[in-house]
């Protein structure tokens, strides 16, 4: 599925100032640019014969790379001022190259494919905010544990696509995240997956759907980050002709049924239960 352009990214509390996805080609030029001291962002891709211009522009902070040239990647390691970065389709044997890039403050990363090492983006000592979405070699995110400067971490696929995570243990290398966003993902290891997120001790917003995972994963999240924003879930959510269930694949129930009632205070119990569950592990872990 082609990307749409829609801006995803969370851009309340100031984590993105990178410009809106679909507004990318109102920076994209061809012809030469008079006033290069004046320009802060520009978006080039393979097809702009005049785009070596980029570094006659000293003042340069963005840069987005639609459909770059393997050339263009490689050259851009020069440009050290820029803060904020968007690279979308690529095929990169590795990444190394935006690891040269030391200022970089914002990095955006779309159907980058070919390579599954993150770990250069741990040369980012200033990065703060991080959207990985679409990386179809990528299934091990250890590559960004060491990033202590990550406020803001988005990991998505598509709606035909689950990006996988083999498991969370890199969050314990990422301690001062504020923002944790889950799109259409596969987590690969079994309840407890969210062990590692207890480790978040400055986390204040979790963005995860509710047909994401287990129906227990939610239960452990929500007893493990009572005061987080977003940790709290319809059970069964009022949604058309029926209540869905909170969970992957935990079904729902007509309005219309006779047993509509019955079956969510159930659901409620069950879901307590989980809670139950949850709350003994989290404190045999934390003591």
């Amino acid at each position: 599925m082609k990307h749409h352009f829609g801006d995803f990214l969370d851009r309340t509390d100031g984590y993105w100032t990178i410009v809106p996805n679909r507004e990318r080609y109102a920076y994209a030029t061809d012809s030469d640019i008079p006033d290069k001291e004046a320009v802060k962002i520009l978006t080039i891709s393979k097809t702009d014969a005049n785009w070596k211009q980029v570094f006659d522009c000293p003042n340069i902070e963005e840069l987005t790379l639609h459909e770059p040239s393997t050339e263009q990647v490689e050259k851009i390691q020069t440009l050290k001022s820029l803060k904020r970065l968007r690279v979308t389709f690529f095929r990169a044997k590795d990444i190394e190259f935006i690891g040269r890039l030391y200022n970089l403050e914002e990095v955006i990363l779309e159907y980058v494919s070919g390579f599954s090492d993150l770990s250069p983006l741990q040369n980012l000592t200033k990065l703060t905010s991080l959207h990985l979405e679409n990386l179809r070699r990528v299934s091990n995110f250890d590559g960004l544990k060491g990033i202590n400067s990550l406020k803001y971490l988005h990991i998505d696929g598509t709606l035909d696509w689950n990006q996988p995570i083999e498991n969370f243990d890199f969050l314990t290398g990422l301690p001062n995240i504020e923002v944790f966003s889950l799109g259409f993902i596969t987590c690969r290891t079994e309840f407890p997956s969210f062990l590692s997120i207890l480790n978040l001790k400055k986390l204040r917003k979790i963005k995860i759907g509710r047909s994401t995972f287990e129906t227990i994963e939610y239960a452990f999240l929500q007893v493990a980050l009572p005061q987080v924003e977003g940790c709290s879930w319809d059970l069964c959510w009022d949604y058309h002709d029926n209540f869905e269930f909170l969970g992957k694949r935990a079904g729902f129930v007509k309005k219309s049924s006779a047993y509509a009632k019955s079956k969510c205070e159930r659901f409620i119990e069950i879901y307590e239960k989980m809670k139950e569950e949850s709350a003994e592990i989290i404190k045999s872990v934390l003591g």
